[in-house]
């Protein structure tokens, strides 16, 4: 397409509002000066048809060959539908939710496998939204190699995708968008400085190199990087793409306080918790309940409860361990009592059950932005949470990324740096009590273990002061976690 058909396709976009400057949130989390929002071209069938012809011809251009297209849901559908119906081209679509009656396919239509699929998409960020079609699409035996798309926010996207061996062909570039508008006066010099400060600081792609020790000049890698979980700090594993937005929260309070701790608050009165909870709370990343051992719990308790994680800003982990088939799991989670989804941000999970249990807490879950751990390994002595076990849990979890984020166990167990591990039994002095719970050390558990999150109980309760033996347990478990990072780069 030559460049004054692209500039007036541009201008178009700023006409019918498809392009907005102002404060916006992503679905990353992060805040933005300009906002790209497509889906507005639908009322504008002309419009429509253009930015399908543009982004076709972009494929022609490339001399890309493919078997089918899918368009990423949602507003990439109709362009892919235009074009597959234009060229007469076989067209896929990805289910966002797999149905639970009939075939239950995630993809409509006839697939062959070992065929190439060519992903469409109207504007990438980081990458996200390709990659989990990608995987939808992989897992029925298609290959992934390049997708298009019409508009590329230039935050690392391409370099992101690149790294899982997807070439991303775009359309319009986020440079080429400022400048054109910028010509035609639609927008001063002051809000085109600041759109591209925010780009220049924001290349997700970059940060999570920069933070891997490379030289942080921004010069194109010349390998695919090593994504390795304890090669990451937590602020750039908070912006990864397959990163599950409770993960990307938790690490960007650990990053933001300096802590790695999550304090489990086995007390028996609502008072003395929440008491716990206002004295700790500014050393905590985290705070883990178990609700159903309050011997005087009421609905307002959760109320006060999440006004605290509010105002010291943690967050709540339930440790409610459901390990039932999916329907019963779902009303445990969602009803009953203590209706745990309405103010917990995060539960656990047995797998046992199989995958049954997973479902039916994502459908309450999912819808109100929460997130599950399976247990993978404990710290009890004699545990059968182990071996192959354990290797069929990071299946699960792998298998249900949209709603599992990490794990419950005793070290790392899977390289993928979006999932986070949180290991309980943990202790200044590595030991272990009558009952058969083994202790172990924040150095032993972040920085030789791989461990994200050490979960510490009696260590700092049964202590004569809680508030100095929790910024002690903080400060030891970020030190190890100093470390790992700085044992990685050299």
């Amino acid at each position: 397409m030559d460049s004054i058909c692209l500039e007036s396709l541009i201008l178009k976009l700023h006409d019918v509002q498809a392009v907005k400057f102002g404060e916006y949130k992503l679905k990353s989390g992060m805040m933005t000066p300009i906002y790209i929002d497509l889906r507005v071209i639908v009322s504008h069938p002309s419009l429509m048809n253009q930015v399908s012809t543009v982004i076709y011809q972009r494929a022609k251009a490339e001399e890309l060959e493919y078997n089918s297209v899918c368009g990423v849901p949602y507003t990439a559908l109709p362009l892919a539908t235009i074009i597959c119906s234009r060229h007469e081209l076989p067209m896929l679509i990805r289910r966002k939710e797999a149905k639970d009656y009939g075939t239950k396919r995630m993809v409509e239509g006839t697939i062959h496998p070992g065929d190439t699929c060519l992903i469409i998409e109207d504007v990438v960020t980081t990458g996200s939204s390709i990659l989990e079609t990608a995987v939808v699409l992989q897992k029925e035996g298609l290959k992934v190699t390049d997708a298009i798309v019409l508009m590329d926010r230039d935050q690392g996207g391409i370099d992101m995708l690149k790294s899982e061996g997807i070439t991303l062909h775009p359309v319009i570039s986020m440079a080429k968008l400022i400048n054109v508008l910028l010509k035609a006066e639609r927008i001063d010099t002051d809000t085109a400085q600041r759109v591209r400060k925010f780009i220049q600081e924001n290349n997700v792609f970059m940060s999570a190199r920069g933070k891997n020790g490379s030289s942080g000049t921004g010069s194109p890698a010349t390998k695919k990087p090593c994504m390795k979980a304890a090669e990451m700090s937590y602020g750039a594993r908070a912006q990864l793409p397959h990163t599950h937005p409770v993960a990307a929260r938790l690490l960007k309070v650990m990053e933001e306080k300096k802590s790695n701790l999550c304090v489990s608050a086995d007390v028996m009165k609502c008072e003395e918790l929440l008491l716990l909870a206002d004295s700790l709370g500014p050393f905590i990343c985290l705070l883990k309940t178990h609700v159903d051992i309050l011997q005087d719990f009421t609905p307002a308790f959760c109320q006060s409860l999440t006004d605290l994680a509010t105002k010291h800003n943690f967050l709540i982990f339930e440790d409610r361990k459901f390990a039932d088939i999916g329907n019963t799991v779902k009303h445990q989670y969602e009803g009953g009592l203590y209706q745990i989804s309405s103010w917990s941000n995060m539960v656990n999970a047995h797998a046992v059950p199989g995958p049954g249990v997973v479902r039916g807490l994502s459908e309450v879950g999912r819808p109100l932005e929460r997130g599950c751990l399976l247990i993978a390994e404990m710290s009890s002595q004699g545990s059968l949470a182990t071996g192959d076990y354990t290797q069929a849990v990071v299946k699960m979890a792998e298998d249900h990324s949209e709603f599992v984020f990490g794990f419950i166990c005793g070290s790392k167990i899977s390289q993928k740096p979006e999932f986070l591990h949180l290991t309980p039994g943990v202790q200044m002095q590595s030991g272990g009590d009558s009952l058969g719970q083994q202790y172990t050390s924040p150095e032993d558990v972040i920085l030789k273990k791989g461990s994200d999150v050490i979960i510490v109980g009696r260590g700092i309760l049964g202590s004569a002061d809680r508030r100095k033996a929790a910024e002690e347990y903080r400060k030891s478990g970020w030190d190890a976690y100093t470390k790992r990072l700085t044992s990685v780069s050299r």
